[in-house]
């Protein structure tokens, strides 16, 4: 292979994987707007619910959001009643978001929904093509990190 055809194979690549991706990301959101709530929004209350309690600095990075859009997410979700924030008793510059009861209820309830979705979605895929392409899209995010 000539190495303008690899450079070609490159950007073909990135093309597929991004449309690959928003196509996927479309429907994701249109299945998690429809349960009244945004990506970001569900996106905490899923790391909430499965992970507890999280401080609100470390929620960003975990969920591949902005720091400084985390507080008005935060915000929205403590409107809506489904999480409260809470002080850390050791630290006092530390904050906590926590699921509240009716956060667990809701993801109780839509996340079934959610899952169910996601794997409509890659149904076109075997199960060993699954495992073959989390593989291959791991090795290309370590290798992009570099």
């Amino acid at each position: 292979m000539t190495r303008r055809e690899d450079l070609d194979q490159s950007l073909k690549l990135f093309i597929v994987l991004s449309r690959a991706y928003r196509a996927v990301n479309d429907q994701v959101n249109k299945s998690i707007h429809s349960f009244g709530v945004n990506p970001t929004e569900f996106a905490v209350l899923e790391l909430l619910y499965h992970k507890g309690d999280q401080p609100l600095q470390q929620i960003g990075e975990k969920i591949l959001l902005a720091s400084g859009s985390i507080t008005y997410v935060i915000d929205k979700l403590e409107q809506k009643g489904l999480i409260v924030r809470k002080a850390c008793e050791k630290d006092r510059r530390v904050t906590y978001a926590s699921i509240t009861e009716k956060g667990k209820q809701f993801i109780e309830k839509v996340f079934p929904e959610h899952e169910q979705t996601i794997h409509e979605i890659v149904s076109g895929l075997t199960v060993q093509e699954k495992d073959q392409l989390i593989e291959l899209l791991k090795k290309l995010g370590y290798s992009a990190k570099k």
